[in-house]
């Protein structure tokens, strides 16, 4: 009898690592467990131990291992990235101090910036200049590279980034330098701009590029870590780790493109989401995502989500790619357009200086975690909060694998409240409140400042606490409907797995639309189209499995940020060109509000989007939980606010809901969440096993 295979997806995250597994049949089975910081693989290798033990189920079954991380985003949070080294054109040495003049608290006169990741004095420029058409200004001269890598190898440089001006249009100069410090510095890892971002803006792609240095010797070790782990324990399937852009790749590609993975599980939530959206129907959705140590928020229209061209990272949590930014690193990556607020389950409780409640954007993250957990944590987080309002079982979470210590959260609490001058219960729901309060900032990040209503959306709620604040943040939002989908606190793990196997890339091509010749265009496509295909025959896609989407940046020429507007076909004929040409005025006049068409155009980049087509359906028929394990509650009193008071509330599983909706008060208890259902809303269970959730007049 042949042994069912299984696909196996793991997410890190600040406090819990999440692991799902799903067979054949579309039966579903996973593990929650504490993260490790120390070496995050180190949790993935004992809880897949663990889950394969509690199924019988042997490491040779997993056919296919796909895994989101944090490490890239925390390297970069916490400055303990590779030492690098930065050479550039004379004259270019402090375009990474310069920056851009932006600023995320527009009137704090005491912002400071955060400091370039490469030091000044490990910042060198060499004699040279490529004019803006590709031209050669000032030949490049090499007499000083010698005395640069003797500064790099006394200093302990551990990368090189390379980013010579206009390097895009020419990258002559830029590979010369990238040849001669991988032969002179054979164990230093160098990165140069044209390999990596060839597009116009020198300093986002100095910026870009530095980063990818900095990055590359963590991951790299990270990566070969991992895969030695799997190895070890017998899983035989290849690495594959979740993009920025919603797409997955091998891990040895990831390696050394690590500016790719820096969003990787938000982008698998929101991917798991859209898809889902997508094949069963549920319309536009607005995908929210709350876990322990922040709460992100997505819409995604027509079952896509937006992709923008460039991020930042390092900084504060963003409100998306339309708001203030300024405040962290940029990279010119694409990046599924996700709003982030400092707001999760272990997010620390206070009181600020007006004696007020203040939560986050500190964490507890998972050492020590929230009180309950036992583990020295004494500061009051949102997860106590909601410990003490009743929405969460009081002896354990994850079916008893996590006890919880309630006496520890009440004297939490008891400070609090006395500081606050108010009840016990009081101060817990002003923390939940306040916690709302600015999740409800991502929110509007993604609907109201874009121009969207968001209670013309149903809401998706996903992560470890996204079910916990569904149903009171909707009503602060407007939203009608909720869904929380099988899995719903392990769901960026699951969603992972619907992803495919994606490559992006860019070529730059900065011409006048009315002096460019087609087959110029043409040929700027076939380069790419032809790398796309040598990258997907590489990972074993016949030629009919491939599928090549053509996007062109454009503007109007004098203006600043370009649209990107796919091109019908991979063929620059004329029909395919005034087809984009119409779809950049169309596109325009949506997102500004106004479209010129009598104004002259500016191609900008030519993009590829280049995806395996599988073989069989990445989404299951069926989402059925096999492994589902409950602590046996019936019921207890939770908290509503003042207008509903402490309320008795049956506690069931998600099996036990019916296709007739069910009313709230409601609690359904699962391994990874607990979804809480308000008064005023009812609840139902779809053929997926999704909990449907809408609001009745009381409510509204």
């Amino acid at each position: 009898m042949t042994k069912q295979r299984f696909r196996l997806g793991v997410d890190i995250g600040g406090t819990f690592t999440d692991i799902v597994m799903i067979g054949d049949d579309g039966q579903v089975f996973s593990k929650k467990i504490l993260s490790t910081p120390k070496d995050y693989s180190e949790a993935i290798e004992v809880g897949s131990r663990a889950l394969f033990k509690e199924l019988g189920v042997e490491p040779g079954q997993v056919r296919e291992f796909v895994h989101a991380t944090t490490v890239a985003t925390n390297t970069i949070i916490e400055r303990k990235g590779a030492k690098v080294g930065l050479v550039t054109t004379r004259g270019f040495r402090d375009v990474l101090e310069i920056a851009r003049f932006r600023t995320p608290r527009l009137y704090d006169i005491t912002y400071r910036k955060p400091d370039p990741l490469v030091p000044r004095d490990l910042r060198f420029e060499v004699e040279e200049r490529i004019g803006a058409g590709g031209e050669v200004v000032t030949e490049l001269n090499e007499t000083g590279l010698e005395e640069i890598a003797t500064a790099f190898e006394a200093a302990g440089v551990e990368a090189v980034a390379i980013a010579l001006i206009n390097s895009h249009v020419n990258a002559d100069h830029e590979q010369r330098l990238a040849a001669f410090f991988r032969k002179r510095m054979p164990n230093v890892m160098v990165t140069a701009s044209s390999d990596l971002v060839p597009q116009i803006g020198e300093y986002e792609r100095t910026s870009t590029t530095v980063v990818n240095a900095y990055l590359r010797p963590i991951v790299t070790r990270y990566v070969e870590s991992l895969k030695g782990r799997l190895d070890a324990m017998g899983i035989i399937a290849p690495l594959m780790i979740m993009q920025s852009s919603g797409g997955i790749a091998p891990g040895n590609l990831v390696k050394d493109q690590p500016i790719t993975i820096i969003e990787s599980g938000p982008a698998a939530g929101v991917l798991g989401g859209a898809r889902l959206a997508q094949y069963l129907g549920l319309g536009d959705m607005l995908v929210f995502d709350m876990g322990g140590t922040t709460a992100k928020a997505t819409l995604t229209e027509n079952g896509a989500y937006t992709i923008s061209p460039e991020t930042e990272v390092g900084g504060e949590p963003v409100l998306g790619a339309r708001m203030v930014r300024g405040a962290g690193y940029p990279v010119q990556v694409p990046t599924i357009d996700i709003a982030e607020v400092g707001a999760g389950g272990g997010s620390l409780a206070a009181v600020d200086s007006a004696g007020g409640i203040a939560v986050g954007p500190r964490s507890a993250g998972s050492e020590p975690g929230p009180v309950a957990y036992g583990r020295g944590g004494t500061q009051p987080t949102v997860t106590d909060a909601n410990l003490m309002l009743g929405y969460l079982n009081p002896q354990a979470l994850v079916s008893g694998e996590l006890s919880l210590d309630g006496e520890a959260v009440k004297t939490a609490f008891a400070k609090l409240s006395g500081e606050l001058s108010v009840e016990e219960t009081e101060a817990a729901y002003g923390v939940h409140l306040i916690a709302n309060a600015t999740m409800l900032r991502a929110l509007r990040g993604v609907t109201s400042e874009k121009g969207r209503d968001p209670s013309h959306f149903s809401m998706m709620a996903i992560g470890g606490n996204g079910p916990v604040h569904a149903c009171s943040l909707a009503e602060e939002a407007g939203v009608s409907r909720v869904v929380m989908p099988p899995v719903a606190g392990l769901y960026s793990a699951l969603g992972m797995l619907f992803a495919d196997v994606e490559h992006q890339l860019v070529s730059a091509f900065y011409h006048r639309f009315d002096e460019t010749d087609r087959h110029a265009l043409q040929r700027a496509i076939d380069g790419l189209v032809a790398q796309g295909r040598e990258l997907l025959n590489g990972q074993g896609f016949a030629p009919e499995a491939h599928d090549i989407r053509i996007e062109i940046d454009m503007k109007y020429v004098g203006q600043t940020a370009p649209l990107t507007v796919v091109l019908p076909g991979t063929t620059a004929s004329e029909e395919a060109v005034d087809a984009l040409v119409e779809a950049f005025h169309t596109q325009h006049g949506q997102t500004f509000g106004y479209a010129s068409r009598g104004e002259p155009l500016q191609f900008v980049a030519v993009k590829a989007v280049c995806r395996g087509v599988p073989d069989a359906p990445r989404m299951p028929e069926q989402c059925r939980r096999g492994n589902e394990r409950s602590l046996g509650a019936t019921g207890r009193k939770a908290y509503f606010g003042l207008a509903h008071g402490w309320c008795d509330t049956p506690v069931i599983t998600r099996v036990e809901l019916k296709d007739a909706p069910r009313a709230g008060p409601l609690i359904v208890e699962e391994y990874d969440t607990t979804c809480v259902i308000r008064p005023g809303w009812q609840a139902s269970l779809d053929h997926w096993n999704n909990i449907h959730l809408t609001r009745t007049g009381e409510a509204q």
